[in-house]
């Protein structure tokens, strides 16, 4: 969290009644301050510049600038480290969600999404804990590692000082697990788990556990369509 006790989140989307949705719903919880709207991606970025949110719920479709773009030029701003993208889509296979989790975006929700999912996920990706819905996020990587065939070879590769333990650990984040489920898996502590992953995270130059899980596809750790670690 960026210095409140509260999370802090921005809503962008260019329909009104989809941002005052979410707005009315994440209000009613006393951890969550929605902190400003944006109606098009140039705005939320502005927004997040100047304030820094420890989440932005960012639309995809907008004018000015799209939610990919916006996605992008937050998430590899260094000032915004601690701010994670959630993008909004109509359909969870959206090809465009696709361009938004290449560019660093932490999950996606659908906007006809149920309230309590909704505050979950905000509270679930800022604390970058596991992946949003991972069921559905890991069809999406699948169906995003595995086509289409123009986007060429991919050139992710793990890094060579990763030990054998990070690589266990990296295929069960790639499989959706969360660091409770991988605790109890491997028999060690929580604590372990999260020192592990943070160590993963640098190692590999990612933002979080979404960008791990589409370098370890690419990088073949884990094959789209197959259970390895189940």
């Amino acid at each position: 969290m960026n210095g409140s006790a509260g999370l802090r989140v921005v809503v962008a989307d260019d329909h009104a009644l989809v941002r005052h949705g979410f707005r009315s719903i994440l209000a009613s919880e006393a951890d969550i301050d929605v902190i400003d709207e944006a109606d098009d991606g140039r705005e939320a970025v502005a927004i997040a510049t100047r304030e820094k949110p420890d989440v932005v719920l960012m639309g995809i479709r907008m004018p000015v600038m799209d939610g990919i773009e916006a996605t992008r030029l937050i998430t590899t701003d260094s000032r915004l480290s601690e701010t994670k993208v959630i993008v909004l889509t109509t359909f969870d296979l959206d090809e465009y969600v696709f361009g938004a989790i290449r560019a660093g975006a932490s999950g996606f929700l659908l906007k006809g999404v149920e309230p309590t999912q909704l505050i979950d996920a905000v509270r679930t990706v800022a604390g970058g804990e596991a992946l949003l819905e991972p069921t559905a996020t890991r069809r999406l990587i699948h169906a995003f590692i595995s086509g289409p065939a123009d986007r060429g070879p991919s050139t992710t590769r793990l890094p060579e000082d990763l030990t054998s333990r990070e690589i266990e650990l990296l295929g069960l984040i790639a499989d959706g697990s969360t660091n409770a489920e991988i605790a109890e898996r491997l028999v060690i502590s929580p604590l372990t788990v999260k020192s592990h992953v943070s160590r993963i995270l640098t190692k590999m130059g990612a933002r979080d556990r979404t960008q791990l899980v589409v370098m370890a596809y690419e990088s073949e750790l884990v094959v789209p369509g197959s259970a390895p670690w189940g």
